[in-house]
C-alpha cells in the first residue's frame, strides 16, 4: 500500500481489467477503483464535481471542459475508438437516400457535443459536402458542461428516447441511437465496414473516443504522476492485444475490436501523443467548426509535456 490512493473511474475494458484486479500496479500509487454505470456518467461527474482523481472521459467532452476552465488535464491513453459511418441511422419515411438529404432534416442525438456526433457531422462535411448548418440537431438530452452554449440549429426535444423520437417522425435520423427493431429504420451507410476502411486509408485518421484526464492538482504536485499512469496502462493494455492478435475474442467489444483491426492493423487500441496526432489536429478542426470550442488549440498543450514521446 503506498500513500497516494487514486480514485479511479474508467470503464472495464478487457485492457484496463489487469489494473482492476491488481495483476497490474505500480509503486508510486494505488488505484481505488470506482465502479460507474453507465460510464458515461463519470464524465458528467468529473466535469461538474471533480468526484475522481483518474477517470475516464469523451474527447470532445475534454476538450469542452478544457475551453471552460476544468482542472483536469488528459493523458494520451486513448481508451477506446471507433468509426462512424456505422453510426447513423434514419427513418426510410423521410425519404432521405443520401447524407446531403439530411439537409433541411432534423437529426437527433443525445447532446451536441456528443464525441460520435462530432466525428460524424465532421464526417458528413468534409467527406460528403453536407451544410451542417442547414441541419437542424435535435436533442435528447443534456450537455456534460453546463456553461456550454450550443449553436441557433440546436434545440432540445423533451423525449429522452432516439429510438422512440424516430419512430414517430419527430427526427428523420439519429446518430447513437440504439438498435432498433423496425424496418423503417435503416443505416444510412449500409456498407459501414467498407466506407470506415475506405475513409481510413483515404485520411490516415483513426478516431479517438474517450481517453484518460486526471485532476490538475494531483498532476502539480506529483511531477512524475502522468508518466507512470501511462507506463501502468500500457502494461495493462498488453496481454489484452496478444490476446486478440492470437484470436480469442470471446466478447461483443473483442469482436468490434478485432474488426477494426482489420482495418488499422494489429493494436486496435494505441496509445501514445505522436501516432495520434493527425486525428488530435483533425477532429480540433471539427470541434472550432461546430462551434464546441472557440479557437483552435495546440494538440500537443492538451497532454502534459512528459507524456509526448511515451509509446
Amino acid at each position: 500500500m503506498t500513500d497516494l490512493v487514486l480514485r479511479t473511474a474508467v470503464g472495464s475494458y478487457g485492457h484496463t481489467t489487469p489494473l482492476m484486479d491488481g495483476s497490474v500496479a505500480s509503486d508510486m500509487f494505488d488505484l481505488e477503483h470506482i465502479e460507474v454505470s453507465p460510464i458515461t456518467s463519470v464524465f458528467r461527474r468529473m466535469v461538474r464535481g471533480l468526484e475522481f482523481d483518474v477517470a475516464e472521459m469523451a474527447l470532445s467532452t475534454y476538450f469542452c471542459a478544457r475551453a471552460h476552465g476544468k482542472r483536469f488535464t488528459a493523458l494520451p491513453v486513448f481508451l477506446t475508438r471507433a468509426f462512424y459511418h456505422g453510426g447513423l441511422v434514419h427513418n426510410t419515411r423521410s425519404g432521405i437516400r443520401t447524407p446531403k438529404d439530411l439537409e433541411g432534416r432534423k437529426v437527433g442525438l443525445r447532446s451536441y457535443t456528443l464525441t460520435p456526433g462530432v466525428w460524424t457531422r465532421g464526417l458528413l462535411q468534409t467527406e460528403y459536402g453536407v451544410d451542417l448548418d442547414a441541419v437542424t440537431w435535435v436533442l435528447s438530452g443534456d450537455e456534460h458542461v453546463a456553461e456550454f452554449v450550443a449553436p441557433s440549429n440546436v434545440v432540445s426535444s423533451p423525449n429522452d428516447d432516439l429510438a422512440a423520437m424516430l419512430l414517430s417522425g419527430e427526427i428523420d435520423a439519429a446518430i447513437g441511437a440504439a438498435p432498433i427493431d423496425s424496418p423503417d429504420i435503416q443505416p444510412l451507410f449500409p456498407e459501414a465496414h467498407q466506407a470506415d476502411d475506405a475513409w481510413h486509408r483515404k485520411t490516415g485518421l483513426y478516431p479517438i473516443s474517450h481517453l484518460l484526464v486526471v485532476k490538475d492538482d494531483l498532476l502539480e504536485s506529483n511531477p512524475d504522476l502522468a508518466p507512470e499512469l501511462f507506463s501502468v496502462f500500457d502494461e495493462a493494455k498488453t496481454p489484452y492485444i496478444q490476446r486478440l492478435r492470437s484470436g480469442d475474442a470471446s466478447s461483443p467489444d473483442d469482436k468490434a475490436l478485432l474488426q477494426m483491426a482489420e482495418i488499422v492493423g494489429d493494436d486496435p487500441i494505441p496509445y501514445g501523443y505522436e501516432d495520434s496526432r493527425d486525428t488530435l489536429e483533425t477532429f480540433i478542426g471539427f470541434n472550432v467548426e461546430q462551434g464546441i470550442i472557440p479557437q483552435a488549440v495546440d494538440s500537443a498543450d492538451l497532454f502534459p509535456s512528459a507524456t509526448l514521446s511515451l509509446v
